[in-house]
């Protein structure tokens, strides 16, 4: 089959993981830029260019696009299911991922377990949100961070209202949660491939440090899930559209919660701490797919 991956580098670990995969098991692999393609939208004949080199022939595409460029990178891949190519994340899944607070809507509608969370665009509603999330400490995250970034752990009711009173006089669009103390800082990252988790790890955040992210210093050990855990992972990814996640979750005293879930997890910390070929099960997924029928295949068509 030929396999596109969409990425910005394809030193990155996680792009080469997938590109080496891909060539051990015979495909014709091709690492793309998204960033320099460009599109011609029309309704019989929906194309993309590479420079002038016309991009034609694909059977499926790997997203890895990057949160500061979700808008045009899901604009790539949607051009892409115009065509009638197989993506492993489908646009629609990616955006309502990368959406934080859509996301948790979404999640929430369907009674998965989360941190209480809170909303607000006046800033005068500070004391509102902390005392809503049972006060402090409470974590504070930006709609748009990633990798930890744009989180931040107020110990106090007057650090929490300096800090939402301070993002929202920047016009950013922030979350108040609950802080889910019993987790000890750390998560468990659960790998969603095809409805199934096919490896999960414990992330540990490194001494004073309250992010687990791996990218913040945090450390990986193999863990052993439960069932419960298993299938809170499995249905979050299902009801973001999702075939391919990261699924993070925390262990409160009332169940998993989840915190987030990523539409492009790194493949570093999961493999290296496992020993599995992640990357090699999301090219059996895309073998497995590919060629069905478009309409048997989608899990988002409709639902915006």
């Amino acid at each position: 089959m030929k396999i596109a991956i969409l990425s910005r580098n394809k030193k990155l670990y996680s792009t080469n993981s997938l590109y080496e995969a891909g060539i051990a098991r015979g495909h014709d692999v091709r690492v793309i830029d998204y960033l320099k393609c460009h599109m011609e939208v029309t309704s019989l004949r929906p194309s993309i260019y590479l420079g002038e080199e016309k991009l034609e022939g694909y059977d499926a595409i790997i997203p890895r696009i990057g949160a500061t460029y979700t808008f045009f990178g899901c604009a790539v891949v949607r051009q892409f299911e115009m065509m009638g190519v197989y993506s492993v994340n489908e646009s629609v899944a990616i955006t309502r991922a990368r959406d934080k607070l859509r996301s948790l809507q979404l999640l929430a509608r369907k009674g998965i377990g989360m941190p209480v969370t809170t909303f607000a665009h006046d800033p005068r509603a500070a004391e509102h949100l902390i005392k809503q999330v049972g006060g402090a400490p409470l974590v504070i995250k930006l709609l748009e961070g990633t990798q930890g970034v744009g989180v931040v752990l107020a110990e106090t009711k007057k650090a929490g209202e300096s800090v939402i009173e301070a993002f929202r006089g920047l016009n950013a669009n922030i979350l108040a949660q609950e802080f889910i103390k019993e987790a000890g800082g750390s998560d468990i990252r659960c790998f969603v491939v095809g409805g199934k988790v096919v490896a999960s790890i414990k992330r540990e955040a490194k001494e004073g440090e309250f992010r687990s992210n791996l990218h913040r210093g945090g450390t990986a050990s193999v863990t052993k899930i439960t069932p419960e855990e298993r299938s809170t992972a499995v249905r979050a990814a299902k009801i973001l559209g999702l075939n391919v996640a990261g699924v993070d979750l925390l262990r409160s005293n009332h169940g998993p919660v989840v915190m987030e879930v990523n539409s492009s997890p790194g493949l570093e910390g999961i493999e290296t701490a496992t020993g599995k070929d992640v990357a090699g099960m999301i090219i059996d997924l895309i073998e497995k797919n590919a060629n069905k029928p478009a309409a048997t295949r989608t899990r988002t068509r409709g639902k915006g």
